[in-house]
């Protein structure tokens, strides 16, 4: 066969913006999602699953970072020709849901949901196109109240993670501060909303770029590392100094609610957001929470249908990457009030508000803080080959070792002896049962234990050497093979 009719292979490669996970990662995912999942219950939050993929004109416009519909998700036609898209959040499609179903749901409605969402953005450092989250909402109440219990619920849920105070903080703002210097700076004019829609953008990055880089992004714009450049919102010199005021630190609470009275006395919105807040903070101060929360007016969160207050919780302990280098991992549990996104379906305004918990970032954060255990599972028991003629034999050995919640594996390539304890090995296995014709013959089984065969190498007296010699590798009747297996295990329990 020449070259030229050898079939055209693909190539292995991982799409931009997407990563495999590995059984490690997996575990300790779902071990981290239960803990979570035990917290939201707690609460009263009941679990709701919606599909992956919505009709693309009940996402709407309210997509990450774009102003218009059918940008920033990915989109394909169904055979009626019909736009479907992949979900980028769990809010939008719980919008539905409630719209469709909301004579029969109680009212206020508590829904909680895991799962992966999908955006058609740059991929980068930490930004993905493909991520999981985990959300709780209460929609149908308008009370602050309902805003500030899910600050709580952030706070309780890092700490049941392992994060202890001090190590986190969570943030609280409303979108009608925002709102209240949009007033102030003279851009409350309906023509005025693409540019107000840039500052908000540039406010919420500040976070990666600093305020000098959000006050390019206000100003005429800014050239990222890569070259490309990002427009501003072409602000003068004195609005962009309004606004770049909102990330002057105040510790004292009932100091930055009285700036905020004085910088937005003018705004009748403003005013609102600054009473919301304070009642928040009145919330936060009777349940004990006022040590783990801050009002901060740079919260702003980037998706354009939050309509109230506004939140998001950070890990304060320094991170640093994989090369030790000091990252900053932003928010790891972020959400707000969102009045008007089951409006759009029902043409009647009802009060939502929820949080969205980042699992891939939260989990890389505590993972880096040494707050997730130690991989624990242990790899299967594994059942070697040595006659192939008799599979039968070794297949009943590993269903035996099964039947009383072992794991166990009956090795199934084509490799000898030595490659087959290599593969035990990679497996991370306790040990391995061997049965050739001499132990069949004897009515026998060889158990290696493979954990404590590894530490062989270290001993350095000739008896103790030869004495956990024994130990790793005995024989035992066939009868036996199960409880002489479970003596390894037991020996090697944490």
């Amino acid at each position: 066969m020449s070259k030229k009719d050898e079939p055209v292979r693909p190539e292995a490669r991982l799409p931009k913006g997407l990563f495999d996970t590995p059984a490690s990662e997996l575990r300790a995912t779902a071990d981290m999602l239960a803990t979570i999942r035990g917290v939201f219950e707690r609460y009263g939050f009941e679990p709701l699953d919606t599909p992956a993929i919505e009709y693309t004109d009940a996402l709407g416009k309210f997509l990450p970072d774009q102003d218009r519909p059918n940008e920033g998700v990915f989109s394909f036609k169904d055979d009626d020709e019909q736009w479907l898209s992949l979900r980028y959040d769990l809010t939008a499609p719980l919008a539905r849901y409630v719209a469709e179903n909301y004579q029969s749901l109680p009212k206020p409605f508590r829904r909680y949901q895991v799962g992966p969402v999908w955006r058609n953005e740059k991929p980068g450092p930490g930004r993905f196109r493909q991520f999981t989250q985990f959300d709780a909402d209460t929609v149908g109440a308008s009370s602050v109240a309902a805003d500030a219990e899910l600050c709580m619920l952030a706070a309780d849920t890092l700490e049941a993670l392992g994060v202890p105070r001090g190590q986190y903080v969570v943030k609280v703002s409303s979108r009608k501060l925002l709102d209240g210097f949009r007033d102030t700076i003279g851009l409350s004019s309906p023509n005025q909303y693409a540019r107000w829609l840039t500052v908000m953008r540039a406010l919420d990055k500040v976070d990666r770029l600093g305020i000098d880089g959000v006050g390019a992004l206000l100003g005429p714009g800014r050239k990222d590392e890569s070259g490309d450049f990002t427009k501003g919102a072409e602000l003068d010199r004195a609005s962009i100094v309004t606004l770049t005021s909102i990330f002057e630190p105040v510790d004292d609470p009932s100091e930055k609610i009285a700036q905020l009275d004085i910088r937005l006395r003018d705004s009748q919105v403003g005013q609102e957001g600054r009473a919301e807040i304070e009642v928040m903070w009145s919330l936060f101060a009777a349940a004990g929470y006022d040590d783990r929360i801050r009002i901060d007016p740079s919260v702003v969160r980037g998706l354009e249908y939050y309509t109230g207050p506004v939140f998001e919780a950070e890990l304060t302990t320094p991170i640093k990457d994989e090369r030790g280098v000091p990252i900053r991992l932003g928010s790891v549990v972020s959400g707000g009030r969102y009045d008007g996104l089951v409006e759009r379906f029902t043409g009647e305004k009802v009060p939502a508000t929820g949080l969205s918990i980042g699992v891939s970032r939260l989990l890389y954060g505590l993972k880096t803080l040494g707050k997730l255990p130690a991989e624990s599972v242990q790899g299967p028991v594994v059942v070697l080959v040595l006659d192939r003629d008799r599979i039968a034999d070794y297949q009943k050995m590993a269903q035996a070792l099964r039947n009383v919640g072992i794991r166990a594996e009956l090795y199934l390539g084509e490799s000898g002896v030595k490659a087959q304890m290599k593969y035990a090995d990679k497996r991370g296995s306790p040990c391995v049962v061997i049965q050739g014709g001499d132990e069949k013959g004897r009515g026998e089984v060889q158990i290696k234990d493979l954990i404590l065969g590894a530490t062989l190498t270290s001993i350095k007296d000739r008896d103790e050497y030869l004495k956990k010699q024994a130990e790793a590798q005995f024989a035992v009747p066939e009868a036996d093979m199960v409880k002489a297996v479970r003596d390894v295990l037991a020996r090697h329990r944490a």
